[in-house]
């Protein structure tokens, strides 16, 4: 989608996502109110009283006017983007508790079209991993699933590399502007994926990646996932706040066992003992799907 070609509700909820002075919660305060009263057309002040906390007022103000549409426009010319309202936001992502306002993406968009299944894992992770990735992706590809994950040193890279060698689609969520790459060290892996799969942010250009932006990058890889396959995971570590997510959200959780004493397989093993599907085969992940 282009700027100048979306609706006038759009060019507002637009021009919300990059005020400052407010969160997603109070964006999607104010856009219910639009959809519910049929009227856009509230003053300044009247938008602030809905959704704007009182020690933030001053600054959103000041950015609300300084956003002229031809600043916005400008900024929207450069970026491949959809809102939550596009035909084509992912439907599952539509169901989550707090979904994107906004979708930044380069690369197919028709993957979001796709059945996905969600790969996370150790930034650190061993041999054994990647054994695993090896195991597990190609059948699913085979099986027409899209591979999602973030891009992170580790399971994350083996997921999307396995899914690229054995032929498959691949989805990279990033935790920043698609016009940076984190960690540098996975350029390669980034340009291959927008250039033959899809990567895909809620963050716009000139948006470096933050600690913060990570679990919030992990809701969309959940939310956009009908389950998520976890392999090597400590006690503490993101992908626990992704299997998490995804249950909350009614997505299946499948974790791979490792060995007992492993540290690095702790969080696997909890998550099995606390409902996850304990993982030793893909049948074990085709035959949950099959019923999602």
């Amino acid at each position: 989608m282009k700027y100048q070609q979306a609706t006038d509700f759009e060019k507002q909820l637009i021009k919300l996502y990059y005020c400052q002075g407010i969160g997603l919660q109070g964006c999607w305060k104010i856009i219910w109110h639009w959809l519910e009263t049929k009227e856009m057309r509230c003053s300044l002040e009247e938008i602030i009283a809905i959704g704007v906390l009182p020690q933030h007022r001053a600054v959103f103000r000041r950015s609300w006017e300084q956003l002229t549409e031809e600043h916005i426009t400008q900024k929207m010319g450069e970026q491949n983007y959809l809102t939550f309202f596009s035909a084509e936001y992912p439907m599952l992502l539509r169901q989550i508790a707090d979904p994107p306002l906004m979708l930044f993406y380069e690369g197919n968009l028709q993957l979001l079209q796709t059945t996905m299944i969600g790969f996370v894992g150790a930034r650190t992770a061993s041999r054994y991993a990647r054994k695993v990735c090896e195991k597990l992706i190609p059948p699913l590809v085979t099986e027409n699933y899209t591979i999602v994950s973030g891009l992170a040193n580790g399971v994350d890279s083996f997921a999307h590399e396995s899914a690229i060698r054995n032929r498959g689609k691949t989805i990279a969520v990033i935790a920043s502007g698609l016009d940076h790459c984190y960690p540098s060290s996975a350029f390669p892996l980034f340009q291959q994926i927008r250039q033959e799969h899809l990567v895909l942010s809620e963050y716009s250009h000139d948006t470096k990646p933050q600690r913060h932006h990570f679990p919030l990058r992990n809701r969309i890889i959940a939310g956009i996932s009908k389950g998520i396959c976890v392999i090597e995971a400590k006690e503490r570590s993101g992908s626990l706040i992704t299997a998490q997510l995804a249950m909350e959200n009614g997505r299946e959780v499948f974790a791979v066992p490792g060995e007992m004493i492993s540290d690095q397989s702790k969080g696997c093993h909890h998550l099995i003992q606390d409902g996850a599907k304990c993982t030793i085969s893909v049948s074990d992940i085709l035959q949950e799907l099959a019923f999602f």
